[in-house]
C-alpha cells in the first residue's frame, strides 16, 4: 500500500511537472508572437545627418511611412519657437501632411511657403497656418539632437521642450 502512495505521488508531481514546463513555453512562445519584428522596431527610428542640407531647401525623408519636411532655414527667414537649432543653424521639422485632409503640400523656395495644391492651404516655414482651411499647424514629429543628426522616432530633450510650450500642434 505504501508503494502504491508513492508511486502515485511520484506520478502527480512527474505531471505537474511537465504541465508546468509546458506553461512556461507556451507563454514564452505567446511572448515572441506579441513582440513586434525587427524590421518594424528598426523602421521606428531614421537618422539624418543635417550637415549636408542646403539652405532654403526642403530635404523629405520617411519616417513610419509618413513623409517628414525637413527644411535649413536661411538668414532672410523669420525666426520662430518652433525652430529646431543644432549648432547655431536653424531647422524646421515637420511631418509633410497637410492638417486638413492630409494632402503633401509642396514647397515654394521663392515664397518662403509651403502650399497645399487640394484645397489651397498655406503653411509658412515654421508650419504655422497662413491661409485656410486649415485650422492647425503642421504636425512636429518625435525627435532628438544627437551632435549634428536628428533622430527621428524618439523624443529628445529639444522635442520635450516644444512639448511643454504647447508647439507640437
Amino acid at each position: 500500500m505504501a508503494v502504491e502512495k508513492e508511486r502515485r505521488d511520484f506520478l502527480g508531481m512527474a505531471l505537474g511537472g511537465f504541465t508546468a514546463i509546458g506553461g512556461i513555453a507556451a507563454l514564452g512562445a505567446a511572448k515572441k508572437t506579441w513582440d513586434p519584428l525587427p524590421s518594424v522596431k528598426a523602421a521606428g527610428f531614421t537618422v539624418v545627418d543635417l550637415t549636408q542640407m542646403q539652405e532654403n531647401q526642403v530635404t523629405i525623408e520617411k519616417w513610419r511611412g509618413k513623409p517628414i519636411f525637413i527644411l535649413k532655414k536661411g538668414a532672410d527667414m523669420k525666426t520662430n519657437e518652433r525652430d529646431v537649432v543644432v549648432d547655431g543653424t536653424r531647422y524646421f521639422v515637420a511631418i509633410g501632411l497637410c492638417t486638413h485632409l492630409g494632402c503633401i503640400p509642396a514647397y515654394y523656395p521663392d515664397q518662403h511657403k509651403f502650399i497645399c495644391a487640394c484645397h489651397g492651404g498655406q503653411f509658412g516655414t515654421s508650419g504655422e497656418v497662413l491661409k485656410a482651411p486649415p485650422q492647425k499647424p503642421l504636425v512636429i514629429p518625435p525627435f532628438k539632437i544627437d551632435g549634428t543628426k536628428l533622430v527621428l522616432g524618439e523624443e529628445g530633450p529639444e522635442y520635450q521642450e516644444l512639448k511643454s510650450k504647447n508647439l507640437i500642434a
